[in-house]
């Protein structure tokens, strides 16, 4: 295999999708587990798609989930430019290559007159009506027109576009690395359009250009692009360069978590998650998109979440880390079927990430949402604090439902307290707390004393329990009880108990 160099060449025409963010992951994914680079291009060619913000929120994403690139438009490289804008003087030769070896012509045609054409197809009952070789001679292009009349029009500076000349009834056939062999027939192809009168180059043109200057070995793209491959195919073979053209892997749709169709930039906030790396704010109409930075997640699980949409490891392991990733990823195990998108499954991998991180590097993160709840906490048992908390959280911030722990409830959880409070609930609580108050308040002491005085009053545990941890916290769930007690203090818990005894015996 040649040398292994692949790029991630997005638009800047708004905020980076998830399945953006996946097709850059299986690319730098691919390259660092075969020693090869992996580059950042901006295919900015529609200028007229162009959005402020767009390009740096691209560098931001990528920054965060931890893909560093080779080469890109701001560290530069032996390749560039890196923006396609500023790599425009370079397109218009080989768009005149195309066109002296009879691969292209120029096409004249008004809007309206392309407006017309199509309309006349769809009267003509035509299921697909385009500009192809079954219409092109009727068409207002240097193919139909003299060579002195197109001299006149492009000497007079009339508009134009210049369009591949597709090959009538021929079979294009390449081998994907995901889906093996596809095979095209030509009449299903159009004459697309590869250089504007702007001097701006389509995508078409641009993409194969660049992926060919670049040394680019293989191209890991969208599902999406699989209909353009063919006309790409056919472009390295009229430019000459079909000894050079990469391979391909066409990478599979991400779904809504139903199945139903490609999972959209709509789809998220609509649906109850982000499907944006980092959060945006349309710059034309202030409108705000959710991250998943700043919903809380980690970069290691969206990153974790991503690569599991079309990849199979071969084995059971679900949680890795990017180099384990890199080890263990082969393009060979991207499927072709749709990756249904599962929102449950990406909080769960934050959970996962959230329980191996370090109580203190825990500790960091949570202290901002403590400030920012007006938490007022003693520092020296936060990674107490922590440990307590941890297991039952999915994001840092959910941690503050055990403010608790540092604020004595100021209610309790009604629907504990409508089932388990009796009329004899009070004798048995104020009991089971002078027993408690005489300990050492271990928790493993209390533990003792609740089993033997459950024992002794011939009581179950629903029926003391609920209880004292509602008393104690104001929740009818949390972690044990017993931990609870020992963090806050025999002082601090058996006023609880007893304050709120009598709360309810009053109310």
């Amino acid at each position: 295999m040649r040398d292994v160099k692949v790029r991630f060449a997005p638009s800047p025409t708004g905020p980076l999708h998830m399945g953006g963010v996946r097709t850059a992951l299986f690319n730098y994914l691919f390259a660092k587990a075969n020693n090869g680079k992996f580059i950042l291009r901006i295919e900015d060619t529609d200028q007229n798609r162009f959005v402020p913000g767009a390009e740096k929120y691209i560098k931001e994403a990528l920054e965060w989930v931890g893909m560093h690139t080779d080469e890109d438009p701001w560290k530069g490289g032996d390749f560039g430019p890196y923006r396609q804008s500023e790599r425009k003087p370079m397109y218009r030769q080989y768009a005149d290559q195309l066109i002296e070896a009879g691969h292209a012509y120029y096409a004249f045609d008004t809007a309206e007159e392309l407006t017309e054409m199509r309309e006349r197809l769809k009267r003509a009952k035509v299921p697909n009506p385009q500009y192809n070789a079954a219409i092109r001679m009727t068409m207002k292009n240097s193919l139909t027109m003299s060579a002195d009349e197109v001299k006149a029009k492009l000497d007079g500076g009339d508009p134009y576009t210049i369009r591949v000349k597709i090959p009538r009834n021929e079979e294009v056939r390449f081998q994907d690395i995901i889906r093996g062999w596809v095979q095209v027939n030509t009449s299903s192809l159009d004459d697309k359009v590869l250089f504007k009168s702007d001097g701006m180059p389509t995508y078409h043109l641009a993409n194969i250009v660049d992926d060919y200057t670049m040394k680019i070995s293989h191209v890991i793209r969208g599902e999406e692009w699989l209909p353009s491959a063919p006309l790409h195919v056919l472009l390295y073979r009229f430019l000459g360069w079909e000894k050079q053209r990469p391979e391909f892997a066409h990478l599979p749709l991400i779904l809504r978590p139903d199945g139903n169709g490609k999972l959209s930039k709509r789809d998220g906030d609509r649906l109850g998650f982000p499907v944006f790396p980092l959060e945006w704010k349309d710059p034309a109409t202030g409108e705000i998109a959710s991250g998943y930075r700043e919903k809380g997640f980690f970069p290691e699980a969206f990153i974790n979440m991503l690569a599991f949409l079309g990849w199979n490891p071969g084995t059971e392991q679900e949680l890795f880390s990017m180099d384990e990733l890199i080890a263990s990823f082969k393009l060979e195990r991207v499927g072709k079927s749709g990756a249904k998108f599962d929102a449950d499954k990406t909080r769960w991998y934050n959970q996962q990430y959230l329980r191996s991180k370090p109580n203190e590097e825990l500790v960091s993160l949570l202290i901002p949402h403590l400030d920012k709840a007006s938490i007022e906490y003693s520092s020296q048992k936060l990674v107490a604090f922590v440990d307590l908390m941890k297991e039952r959280a999915v994001f840092v911030e959910d941690m503050l439902e055990g403010r608790y722990l540092y604020e004595k409830p100021i209610s309790f959880d009604e629907q504990v307290i409508s089932k388990k409070w009796k009329d004899t609930s009070a004798d048995t609580i104020s009991e089971i707390t002078n027993r408690f108050e005489a300990s050492s308040f271990d928790p493993e002491e209390l533990n003792e004393i609740f089993s033997a005085f459950l024992k002794e009053k011939e009581l179950g545990m629903g029926a003391v329990l609920p209880l004292l941890r509602v008393l104690l916290s104001g929740k009818g769930t949390g972690p044990s009880l017993f931990d609870i007690m020992a963090f806050l203090g025999k002082q601090e818990s058996i006023a609880r108990l007893k304050d709120g005894v009598q709360s309810l015996s009053n109310g």
